[in-house]
């Protein structure tokens, strides 16, 4: 096995399925990532037994085709330690996989392309087309409001439902909720279908990805989620279980609508965080007609206080919220988006925030008791 590649050929792929395969394994090969040369160019696979990432490249040049595994983070980081435009001979030889480049050469240990597990693909129930920028938005949109390490398994992952014309994200940790839609112009589902990807499968997509108009072919599969894209194949098995009915928690009756310029409230809320308690990060929205003052105290009986003007015309209301579940909704509801509208109906009811006039996404936060 030897070829030639480009240093820039490789400098992404490598970096992206790193973060693939495993951290913490218990079969070595994990570490991994399997290389296969051959006519058609390199395809540099990695995984952890649940992610799997499949990615093609063009070579330089082929001198004999083969199969081996190399250590993934070694071989990246020797990739991003050379000089911009190097060109890498890589050849397999005594079992090592020998990386020259200059006056640079590593030696590198390997193991056998054959005991490099994939994830068995199941029979595929759906599969729709639509722009990568589509995908990506739906993924950034929500990306945040996943649970992290959660005993309910089920809420640490994203929830992708397919309906006739529409593809809908959701993610919640239970004290917050997000959800985005994106219309499916070029083809239609025959049938409607769901299913929860975990977490870190979302994460490593969303690097995948870029805000482009090429579509990518997303695959609902009875145990795996597929994405493929013009020079990759992505793979995620599902989490087994049944998602909440986040429709039940959509608060759809709050009279209280508050208008604000997004980036304005978000600079404010930024400010009063500093001086939020530590721990629980609490903050008092206090509405009037035409203002919104927000305050944060903790236990140093520190205290921070602004004021803003927004276009509200209810009664008075007095409510609590995590300051840093608000900056998340004003991070992630999109920079094209200028105003934001937040509706509240009382202080023990969540508040409902999407962009003004409404929009493709929407974010549900509870409040807290301060």
């Amino acid at each position: 096995m030897k070829f030639t590649v480009a240093r820039e050929t490789l400098l992404r792929p490598l970096s992206i399925l790193s973060g693939v395969v495993a951290r913490r394994h218990t079969l070595p090969i994990l570490s991994h990532l399997r290389i296969d040369a051959d006519e058609q160019g390199l395809t540099l696979t990695g995984s952890d037994l649940e992610v799997e990432l499949i990615w093609r490249v063009q070579l330089e040049h082929l001198i004999s085709p083969g199969s081996i595994t190399v250590p993934a983070k070694k071989l990246s980081d020797i990739c991003k330690s050379l000089s911009e435009g190097s060109v890498i001979d890589f050849e397999l030889a005594d079992n090592r996989a020998v990386v020259k480049s200059g006056r640079s050469r590593f030696v590198l240990a390997t193991l056998p392309s054959s005991e490099f597990p994939g994830i068995q693909l199941s029979q595929i129930v759906q599969q729709v087309s639509l722009p990568q920028r589509e995908l990506l938005n739906v993924i950034q949109r929500n990306e945040f409001a996943m649970a992290r390490q959660d005993v309910r398994y089920y809420l640490n992952g994203m929830y992708f439902e397919l309906q006739q014309g529409r593809l809908r994200s959701v993610a919640t940790d239970g004290h917050r909720l997000s959800l985005a839609d994106t219309v499916l112009q070029e083809s239609q589902p025959e049938q409607e279908v769901n299913m929860i990807v975990p977490a870190k499968a979302v994460h490593e997509l969303a690097k995948l990805l870029d805000n482009i108009e090429e579509p990518v072919s997303l695959i609902f599969g009875e145990q795996h989620f597929q994405v493929n894209t013009g020079h990759s194949t992505f793979v995620s098995k599902q989490i087994e279980g049944r998602y909440p009915d986040y429709e039940r928690v959509i608060p759809r009756n709050g009279d209280k609508l508050v208008v604000c310029d997004r980036l304005e409230l978000r600079q404010m809320l930024s400010r009063i965080s500093i001086l939020a308690n530590e721990k629980f990060q609490g903050i008092r929205l206090n509405l009037s007609q035409g203002n919104l003052s927000v305050t944060a105290n903790n236990p140093e009986q520190e205290q921070a206080e602004e004021s803003m003007e927004v276009n509200y015309q209810g009664e008075s209301l007095e409510i609590g919220f995590n300051v840093g579940y608000l900056i998340d909704v004003m991070d992630n509801i999109g920079e094209e988006v200028e105003q934001v509208q937040i509706a509240l109906s009382d202080p023990a009811s969540s508040a409902l925030i999407q962009a003004a006039g409404g929009g493709k996404a929407l974010y549900v936060v509870m409040p807290m008791r301060l």
